[in-house]
């Protein structure tokens, strides 16, 4: 197994990390069971999901990815081969969302529950919240370290002004930091995190797990016109935002790395996210196993310089 070191938390990471978010929604039990299985026979041992996964779905409350994951830590007894990650701070119901110190030992509580285990590995803020006090907010995530119930904290979805003040917070009041932050990043998605959170956490030296590795599917290839969004649940909204000139053009050049090195468009996508600096381990999900084949694939695949430049100028976005 290659592994990576998280920040500075001694976490050591897969290269890639599974998205926990399609169990329970478009994974059943038992496909779960075999998709995590087969991850950690590739060589991986990284696992994230969310409390919130997958409320949106109807008749879901949020906990079904969490409940899943519980079910096969329990049977399969592969608790120690994991490095699991989970969030808080989305909403899962009335006065039951944000950072405030009782709510994040509540909701950490109802994770542990779910996962069926007595720690969280990296315990992520889903999102910023401006109206609890950062130092609130790490000083509860801080009292979950000191006890063992969590090994390090994360960040997900802050801007690059706030993810400082986090750090310089922490730094300033003596309480673990963010070891981690998850932004969008992708061959499509590149500015919000190019501009100023990349720089930011290499210099702080914070490890980095970016989501949405094939943009929700789109850089697959599966979704190239508009008739394509009926390809799946979530394909309305894939083709609203990815199928325009720019995204087209970019599968064009995925095409042509595909073609020359014999494999599929999704593989080069997330083998060029692997060669960005300050990236430790892209979030990318599988629903079946010739899914997953793809992610090990991925984890093969070196780039040719020429390759990522021409992925880079067919991706670069403009202004």
């Amino acid at each position: 197994m290659t592994t990576k070191p998280l920040g500075r938390s001694g976490l050591q990471v897969s290269t890639l990390t599974f998205g926990g978010n399609v169990f329970g929604w478009t994974v059943d039990e038992r496909t779960s069971f075999s998709l995590l299985d087969a991850w950690l026979d590739a060589g991986f041992n990284t696992i994230d999901t969310a409390d919130i996964y997958s409320a949106w779905v109807p008749g879901h409350r949020g906990g079904e990815s969490e409940t899943v994951i519980g079910k096969w830590l329990r049977s399969s007894g592969k608790r120690n081969q994991v490095v699991l990650a989970t969030k808080v701070g989305k909403p899962m119901g009335p006065d039951m969302k944000g950072l405030r110190p009782a709510y994040i030992r509540n909701a950490l509580e109802a994770s542990l529950q779910r996962l069926q285990t007595d720690h969280i590995d990296l315990y992520q803020s889903h999102d910023d919240d401006p109206d609890t006090p950062l130092a609130d907010s790490l000083g509860a995530f801080d009292a979950l370290v000191r006890e063992g119930k969590v090994r390090a904290i994360g960040a997900s979805n802050y801007s690059a002004a706030r993810f400082a003040l986090a750090l310089e917070t922490s730094e300033r009041n003596g309480l673990a930091r963010y070891e981690s932050l998850q932004p969008l990043y992708n061959l499509f998605d590149r500015a919000v995190f190019e501009d100023a959170l990349q720089p930011l956490c290499v210099q702080n030296q914070v490890g980095v797990i970016s989501f949405y590795a094939l943009a929700a599917g789109f850089l697959t290839g599966k979704y190239r016109n508009t008739a394509d969004a009926v390809k799946s649940a979530r394909g309305a909204n894939v083709v609203k935002k990815y199928v325009n000139p720019r995204g087209l053009k970019i599968l064009q050049a995925l095409d042509t790395v595909a073609r020359r090195r014999n494999t599929r468009p999704g593989v080069v996508a997330v083998a060029w996210l692997l060669t960005r600096q300050g990236v430790t381990s892209p979030i990318a999900s599988a629903t079946s196993l010739d899914q997953l084949a793809d992610l090990v694939a991925a984890t093969r695949l070196q780039l040719e310089p020429a390759e990522i430049e021409a992925l880079g100028e067919a991706s670069q976005e403009t202004s």
